[in-house]
């Protein structure tokens, strides 16, 4: 072992003549109880793969207890399961056929509708929508787009998290609702650049903030909740509908 590999210990002068005067053989020996009088003094930590190290242990980081950070929430609106009322025509080999029966059959095609055409639905069955306009008879439901018209889905923030960001689409008439719990006291605070601006409902019905919504360009509103409960968070179509994305915060 060298000197260089043993210079963190504490040598008394006298062991230093000691290994000067004896040789290598004797220095050999003095440091060996050197390093045995170290061991003896010192504690040492277990790494995190279970080997054991004399190096000092870091210190964790300042948190507060019980804080911990989390990236906001991704909440989307259900796509399956509803009773669509209106859908996009988006076949990929246009124009889409609407036929007079659900089933590919020669001589049934009644008409043909291009993209981005605006349908009204009014039944569904096995991949087929029934449709009334713009002309009757049925389409196959996988070459349109389509959205739930009505939701009401709950906001729940992941573990240690205040944030959601809220997105979804409405095609056609409808009105997409998200709920949230919040404590008399909290603020809250909803950003909506670039989209639609939810309204914001008290638990009791009302329009939280006179200036919610009162302004067409609003992109963000933060405010006190004044009452504990089920505050909502409401999008309503335009009957040809939107995207819409918002960011929900509380504190």
């Amino acid at each position: 072992m060298s000197t260089s590999e043993v210079c963190p210990m504490s040598f008394k002068p006298k062991q230093l003549i000691v290994a000067s005067v004896a040789g290598l053989v004797t220095a050999v020996i003095v440091a060996a109880i050197a390093i045995q009088w170290r061991s003896s003094q010192e504690t040492p930590a277990a790494s995190p793969q279970g080997t054991v190290t004399d190096s000092p242990v870091p210190s964790a980081p300042s948190q507060a207890p019980g804080v911990i950070e989390s990236p906001p929430i991704v909440v989307r609106p259900p796509t399956t399961g509803c009773e669509i009322t209106m859908a996009i025509v988006q076949d990929p080999d246009p124009p889409l056929n609407v036929r007079r029966a659900p089933q590919v059959q020669e001589g049934n095609i009644v008409g043909q509708l291009p993209n981005n055409t605006f349908i009204s639905v009014v039944n569904e069955q096995d991949g087929w929508l029934e449709i009334s306009d713009p002309v009757p008879g049925w389409v196959a439901k996988n070459r349109t787009h389509s959205s739930c018209p009505n939701v009401r889905q709950p906001i729940q923030f992941l573990p240690g998290g205040n944030s959601a960001i809220i997105q979804g689409e409405i095609i056609g008439g409808g009105s997409h609702s998200y709920t949230l719990e919040a404590e008399a006291g909290q603020t809250l605070t909803v950003t909506a650049e670039n989209s639609i601006f939810p309204y914001i409902i008290t638990p009791d019905g009302q329009l939280l903030g006179d200036d919610v919504n009162a302004n067409d360009d609003l992109t963000e509103w933060t405010g006190m909740i004044p009452e504990s409960g089920t505050y909502t968070f409401e999008l309503d179509s335009n009957f040809r509908g939107f995207t819409y994305e918002f960011l929900v915060r509380l504190e």
